[in-house]
């Protein structure tokens, strides 16, 4: 039986209403959005554009799929996350339109709604997903029957960077698009902060550079183009690291900021140099759409997920990982490497070879051909001296890391000890939790002993710690510094738990935990830990 289900949106300033049959055709997908004359999106103004345009949108859906209000079997509702007054208008029409077709009610996630959509409509089967708008910024892969957040935003999201610096400079709302017209006027790049860490991401400090700039007397276009480019190579980079990590073969973007050219081609070109494939929406699906409501009600329904009317709740901080994934199978294709490849990480190609009768790997900071030459240059030599200087300290600090014997600042190469092991991440998924249990303490006295010198990794995951029969280790340091902050030291250890829950969800908390106990022996250990938890709930989900 064919099940047609209507789907409303309305997580922010979009209103939206599709109209999708089980079988993934979609039937309408109509839209509204609030522009404000000045200022941001303010939650009251949105719930009640909500409340103004749901109805006739509803009629206009309807027209276009040439289907009544009486042919629909289901309704679907952006459950969360997003703004509350915006949420609760749309759900309480939800409500109202299943009382009255006296039809089934499904609240969905409005993230998994924008991966589910581009599924459908690109044919991707188990992508690594960078899903950016105005109030999200994640990159997100499926694992284990939950779609997993490998890498997200520290404080504001991309869209919301670029809307916030478009206010300032009075361009208006929405920012990116007006951006990106400026940006093409120029190719003259002033540098800004580029924050990366691990697979997360931070734009208040780059948002508050760009406005500087302008404020100093640069040309708004070069602001523009300088601001986009490093935004969007920040973006790029942190999806090449999880793509590094995960070994995914598909790679989609998706969400509104996606509708621009410049971060599509970025992601695209980095996609290929991975040997994976790229995948994007139409642009009418890439933002939030009433479609995408729908079929991720269709999805869930067919998995029995039906909700009574007194549980149809909404959620600001619905996580998109807390939602159970029935539907979805992991892949068991992998990216797939040249033969004389030793290892293809985010920023390096990996090649064995001999250095004085040594075994050794080179690690080559290749260019990355997305980023632009001024931004690219920068950070390869940078992080390549920075790499071979944090190899050799971290040593003094009794953590065990390659030797280095050559360091190539022409060619940004290293050349450092060939370490006979495996990679930490293949002993966690082969093992059980009272095998890895010593090796997580192991771990968390290293990173405890690491931190206590002022060294912060700067991306610690599985697949950056080797295990051989002595013990344990540390590798690529790429995004590693010097610092003695609480705020660092925490978002180290951060940055494990988030790729540990990636790639390693059914130990990862107890993983995590076990990390902790070797840890105590790290100067100001309690304050590192009630920093944790202070970091961990500022990034799930800023209010948009």
């Amino acid at each position: 039986m064919n099940l047609i289900c209507i789907g409303i949106e309305g997580t922010a300033e979009k209103t939206g209403v599709g109209i999708v049959d089980s079988s993934g055709e979609i039937l309408a997908s109509v839209g509204k959005a609030l522009i404000p004359e000045s200022g941001g999106i303010h939650p009251r103004e949105a719930a009640e554009h909500h409340a103004k345009y749901i109805v006739p949108l509803i009629k206009e859906a309807l027209n276009e799929s040439s289907l009544e209000i009486k042919d629909m079997d289901l309704v679907a509702f952006a459950r969360g996350p997003g703004l509350g007054p915006a949420l609760r208008t749309a759900a309480t029409a939800a409500r109202s339109l299943s009382l009255s077709l006296k039809v089934p009610i499904i609240g969905v996630n409005h993230c998994i709604g924008h991966v589910e959509i581009g599924r459908l409509t690109t044919g991707a089967q188990d992508p690594l997903t960078l899903y950016v708008s105005g109030g999200n910024s994640q990159i997100i892969a499926f694992d284990k029957g939950r779609y997993r957040v490998f890498g997200e935003t520290l404080d504001i999201a991309l869209g919301n960077c670029l809307d916030q610096f478009a206010r300032s400079v009075n361009l208006g709302h929405p920012g990116g698009p007006k951006i990106e017209e400026l940006a093409l006027k120029t190719d003259n790049y002033l540098e800004l902060p580029y924050t990366v860490k691990g697979m997360d991401l931070s734009f208040s400090g780059l948002l508050t550079a760009a406005i500087r700039k302008y404020e100093g007397g640069e040309s708004l276009e070069d602001v523009c183009y300088s601001l986009q480019e490093t935004a969007f190579s920040m973006a790029t980079e942190i999806t090449e690291r999880a793509l590094a990590h995960s070994k995914k073969r598909e790679v989609m973007l998706c969400g509104g900021v996606a509708a621009n050219t410049r971060l599509r081609d970025m992601i695209e070109i980095m996609t290929q140099e991975h040997y994976a494939d790229f995948y994007r929406p139409p642009i009418k699906y890439c933002g939030d759409n009433g479609a995408m409501i729908a079929w991720m009600g269709q999805l869930m329904f067919q998995y029995g997920s039906v909700q009574k009317l007194e549980n149809t709740t909404v959620t600001q901080r619905y996580r998109t990982d807390q939602v159970d994934v029935p539907w979805m199978k992991s892949s068991t294709i992998s990216l797939k490497l040249p033969e004389n490849m030793v290892e293809k990480g985010a920023e390096a190609n990996i090649y064995s070879g001999k250095y004085m009768d040594h075994e050794v790997i080179h690690k080559n900071r290749v260019s990355k051909s997305y980023r632009i030459g001024e931004v690219d240059k920068r950070l390869r030599k940078h992080r390549t001296k920075s790499e071979a200087k944090l190899l050799h300290q971290a040593k003094t600090c009794g953590v065990t890391t390659p030797l280095v014997y050559d360091v190539d600042m022409d060619y940004k190469t290293i050349t450092m000890e060939f370490i006979r092991g495996k990679q930490v991440k293949e002993e966690f998924n082969e093992s059980d939790l009272s095998k890895v249990k010593p090796i997580c303490k192991i771990i968390g006295e290293k990173v405890a002993r690491l931190h206590n010198c002022g060294i912060i990794h700067g991306d610690l995951t599985s697949s950056n710690i080797l295990l051989r029969k002595d013990g344990i280790v540390f590798i690529d340091f790429g995004l590693g510094k010097i610092s003695h902050l609480v705020e660092d030291k925490g978002t180290d250890l951060l940055v494990f738990k988030k790729a540990l829950t990636g790639i390693h969800y059914d130990i990862a908390e107890d993983c995590f935990q076990y990390i902790l106990e070797g840890y105590r022996g790290a100067d100001d250990f309690q304050k590192i830990l009630e920093k944790i938890k202070e970091i961990e709930v500022r990034k799930r989900y800023m209010e948009n």
